[in-house]
């Protein structure tokens, strides 16, 4: 039976990047990682305490984002910890490199395993938002002692089931499609007119929302909407178990989104069976929960590195 698709679950996809902190980094010694085999399909930028003198957390962003989306946090983490920010080639004006075409989330992980092994890092935090959550499940999943222990920021095994309780890869695949080629179509200048609403629907905050709009349309089309297909075409919930390690699932609620039983039920449902899971709401936010509820956010990573 066709699935309705819902217009805001959808634009949820659409996550952008949020750089109006980016002065935040000018204070806290950056360098690019140099790992003996070179990252082709995103690139890195380490930034806090030297290695060895603290923990190493890597910190993945969504669909269409960049690493300063963790800006504001990486500038609190960076005394602490050794940060490794990633960030997707098509992504937020990355150059697109080998992600332009074939297979991307897989091959994305496969460079991921080989960075942690190419940088000797000891079981590394990773928090991961929204395509970023899934990335890190994928990794977690196909390499297990690489992560430490895993932040998954609004994110699911299955991003289709929020389409409906009854979705498969089978049933979303072609609704994936027709989106795609629908995003793909558009004029260049009517895809910018639609991006101030599709942001309205990622994040309350409105310095937020200016940015996700312009890192939306630095970022690939052809990537996004590429690695938005491949996101809804993965379905990891049958093996999601097989993940050990410590899990925090980290999880928006707003109004506007339905009830809070529903919302909890899709979240804590999606992780169903998985052994160390424990799940954390963050109220009165939307799917930038950094950026609409940035000290709550904050306060659930420190909990989480601790």
């Amino acid at each position: 039976m066709p699935i309705r698709l819902n217009s805001r679950l959808i634009l949820r996809f659409l996550a952008c990047v949020y750089v109006l902190l980016y002065l935040y980094f000018m204070n806290v010694q950056a360098a690019h990682a140099q790992a003996p085999g070179k990252q082709t399909r995103f690139s890195v930028v380490v930034q806090g305490v030297a290695a060895g003198k603290g923990p190493d957390v890597i910190l993945i962003p969504g669909l269409g984002s960049g690493r300063d989306d963790f800006a504001a946090e990486a500038a609190l983490l960076a005394p602490s910890y050794r940060l490794h920010l990633v960030q997707l080639a098509g992504f937020a004006g990355e150059p697109s490199g080998p992600n332009a075409t074939g297979p991307i989330l897989a091959p994305v992980v496969e460079q991921l395993h080989q960075y942690i092994v190419d940088n000797h890092l000891q079981h590394p935090a990773i928090i991961g938002h929204s395509l970023g959550g899934l990335l890190t499940l994928m990794l977690a999943q196909r390499y297990p002692g690489d992560a430490g222990r895993l932040l998954i920021v609004d994110s699911l095994p299955f991003y289709g089931l929020v389409f409906s309780p009854q979705a498969t890869v089978e049933l979303v695949a072609p609704q994936a499609k027709i989106m795609g080629d629908t995003l793909l179509g558009m004029p260049d200048d009517q895809y910018a007119a639609t991006q101030p609403l599709m942001a309205s629907r990622l994040v309350k905050s409105p310095e937020g929302a200016k940015k996700v709009v312009a890192d939306t349309l630095a970022s690939d089309r052809k990537v996004v909407v590429a690695a938005m297909e491949e996101d809804l075409a993965t379905d990891l919930r049958p093996t999601v178990a097989q993940i050990k390690i410590p899990i925090t699932v980290l999880y928006p609620f707003n109004a506007s989104q339905g009830s809070e039983a529903e919302v909890t039920a899709l979240y804590k449902g999606s992780f169903a069976g998985m052994p160390n899971v424990k799940f954390t709401r963050i109220d009165d936010s939307m799917h930038f929960i950094m950026f609409d509820q940035p000290a709550a956010f904050h306060a659930a990573v420190v909990g989480f590195l601790q």
